[in-house]
Parts: structure tokens; sequence; C-alpha cells
């Protein structure tokens, strides 16, 4: 079983840096699907106080543990300092979604004992699992 399929079977709350209101941003609807699929979605942006009924963080230190997995639909530059702050709040997991790389901070992650997915989405991979399924 690869990571993406531990993550997904395994954890359901997810805080996701860099979520946005906006219904045409993909983080939107990467959340809204998850959500819409049974996991707890914990936004967290720091322009945001709520996102579809529920309230938005600034940061991840601010959101109420347990979190487990940290999905990131930030820029490669500012995955470094997410995975500090997962690292600090006792993350289980992060997420990379497409297009967002960060080999040192990955390997970072690993060693610190989390799970780590990279430049691939988690819609994506949620839905190829559901349909092999049937």
């Amino acid at each position: 079983m690869d990571e993406a399929e531990r993550i997904l079977r395994d954890f359901r709350r997810i805080a996701v840096v860099g979520l946005s209101d906006n219904p045409g941003r993909p983080s939107y609807g990467v959340a809204s699907y998850l959500r819409d699929h049974g996991y707890a979605i914990l936004p967290v942006n720091p322009s945001l106080r709520s996102w579809r009924g529920s309230p938005a963080y600034p940061d991840l230190a601010s959101v109420p543990p347990p979190i487990e997995v940290v999905n990131v639909f930030r820029k490669s530059e500012a995955v470094s300092s997410v995975v500090d702050q997962a690292l600090a709040v006792g993350a289980r997991a992060i997420w990379l979604q497409e297009g967002v790389i960060d080999d040192d901070a990955e390997r970072r992650a690993r060693s610190a004992g989390l799970l780590v997915v990279s430049d691939r989405c988690m819609l994506k991979e949620h839905r190829a699992r559901l349909e092999n399924r049937r």
C-alpha cells in the first residue's frame, strides 16, 4: 500500500493550507469534494474567517488538534515553513498538491515519521481508488 492510499484510508482530519473561498480555485474544489466524502476539512488561510460554514484558522498552530493531514495549496517556496508548522503541531502526514514540490522539506517530514505525498492531487487519488473498487 502506498502512502497516498494509507493517508486516504486511515486519516479523516485534513488541514488545508491555502484554502480559498473562491469556488473557481482548485483548493476550493478539492476541499469541497473531500468534505462531501466524509473528511473533516480544517481551513487554514489568514485571509478567511470561515469557509463553507466552518471556522478558518490563520495558521496550523491555531487549528484545534488533532491535525492528521496537512494538505498544501501553496507555492513550493512555502513548503519548508508549512512542514515546520506541521511537525510542531504533531501532524501525521503531509500532502503536497500537484505542482507543489520541496525535496528537502519532504525528506525532513519523512525523517520525522510523517507520511508524505508530493505533486499529486488528493481528489484525483481518492476518485481513482473509488473507481478501482467498482
